[in-house]
């Protein structure tokens, strides 16, 4: 019994047992769950328990106690599942103890960091531009929308993680990773320009909270935030991407419903490949799922242009290496991922690291590639994004080529 729970708890599961160590479960435990079945039985299930997220014939998810718990697994008319809890990882760096611990306090020297000035091939670019028109849903702790260099670029904040469904207006970043995320993206130096420039600072901010402030969540919400933005992409006729710097383990039915979802309505999905590197097979979900690119960490070698996959970063399958299709569990795309400054969660400037870093920088990308290139659909700029992916010093050799490898992908896109 206690192995079992503690592989329930690795994966970010809820567990509940009867009598585990001799103790009778809290009756008062909220415990989330997912109900499916038959169209019959799920509509008698709505009578009793009121729904959180109604996925149609995905099903839905209610928060009950550990009573009504029981009740409804002796149903076996219906399909009763925890919802899994998905985390942000955090990357340990040497030099800076735990990232993103602290904030600096005044503004930053460096207007373009290393990672906007790599993917725009440029180190003496001083300025970006880029983005109008299209729209990225930031899925994760909130944004503080307010901050320096971000006031003004948000059109949607919206929280997820409430009582109720969503609750509009309502996008508070007590923690810092979506923020600092959301500056990676489009963070347009302010009006005086002396902050910090993200990649396309013409793009709109769809701040949507689905973590709280321990960066933790579960996965209906993220689920029924993926899903309000196709949603929302095809009400106002906007091109979405979806921009998800989180993830698990362990593959959720929820989100990868939701995901194909939002794919089949045109929305471009990215996210991060995950921070269990450097084995192979290490790739989290849902940058595992194949309607997501999954991006893959790069980082800065020496300072001196050259580019490899950091150690942290999550692999794919060596299985698919060089076969040029992305498949479940592949790495599509790197970018850089380590030392990343931008705009934090108290109006200042953070330095961390983590493929949650270099996903903004994919999502930035393909906004600036997409404003340019308006009639495209989200497929053809998928298939830009690994045309202009080039391998560097994955296998130890340094260059420019083309290729498809289970550590980067098709490799670093960049701007030219």
């Amino acid at each position: 019994m206690l192995g079992a729970a503690l592989l329930a708890l690795t994966m970010g599961v809820t567990t509940f047992s009867t009598g585990a160590f001799g103790q009778e479960p809290d009756p008062n435990q909220k415990i989330r769950v997912s109900i499916k079945g038959p169209k019959s039985e799920m509509a008698s299930a709505k009578k009793n328990y009121k729904a959180r997220w109604d996925f149609g014939t995905d099903g839905f998810t209610v928060e009950v106690n550990a009573k009504q718990y029981q009740a409804l697994l002796k149903n076996k008319n219906l399909q009763i599942e925890k919802v899994h809890e998905v985390k942000l990882e955090r990357v340990q760096d040497s030099t800076k103890g735990k990232s993103g611990a602290t904030a600096i306090t005044s503004l930053p020297s460096d207007r373009t960091p290393w990672g906007i000035e790599a993917i725009y091939n440029d180190p003496s670019i001083t300025s970006t531009s880029g983005g109008k028109g299209i729209k990225v849903a930031i899925l994760d702790t909130g944004v503080y929308i307010n901050h320096y260099d971000l006031v003004g670029s948000a059109e949607q904040c919206k929280d997820f993680t409430q009582a109720t469904s969503i609750v509009n207006n309502s996008c508070t970043d007590r923690n810092g990773h979506g923020t600092h995320v959301a500056g990676t993206v489009l963070a347009h130096g302010a009006s005086d320009g002396l902050g910090v420039y993200g990649i396309a600072p013409e793009a709109k901010l769809w701040a949507y909270k689905v973590l709280n402030d321990n960066g933790s969540g579960y996965s209906d919400d993220i689920a029924g935030a993926i899903r309000h933005a196709a949603d929302e992409a095809v009400r106002t006729g906007s091109k979405v991407i979806i921009s998800m710097s989180l993830g698990s383990s362990a593959k959720d039915s929820l989100i990868a419903s939701a995901v194909d979802y939002a794919y089949s309505k045109g929305v471009l999905v990215v996210a991060a490949a995950g921070n269990s590197g450097p084995g192979v097979n290490t790739i989290n979900y849902p940058g595992a799922l194949p309607n997501a690119i999954a991006v893959a960490a790069l980082e800065n070698v020496q300072q001196n242009g050259t580019y490899r996959v950091a150690d942290f970063s999550s692999r794919g399958s060596s299985a698919t290496d060089g076969d040029y299709v992305i498949q479940e569990r592949d790495i599509e795309i790197s970018a850089p991922g380590r030392d990343i400054l931008s705009t934090w969660y108290d109006g200042n400037y953070n330095t961390i690291s983590g493929t949650s870093m270099a996903t903004p920088h994919v999502s930035g990308l393909a906004a600036k590639i997409w404003s340019s290139n308006p009639t495209w659909t989200h497929t053809q700029l998928r298939a830009e994004l690994q045309r202009r992916a080039k391998l560097y010093d994955i296998k130890g050799g340094i260059g420019a080529t083309t290729g498809d490898d289970y550590a980067s992908g098709f490799g670093f896109a960049r701007v030219k």
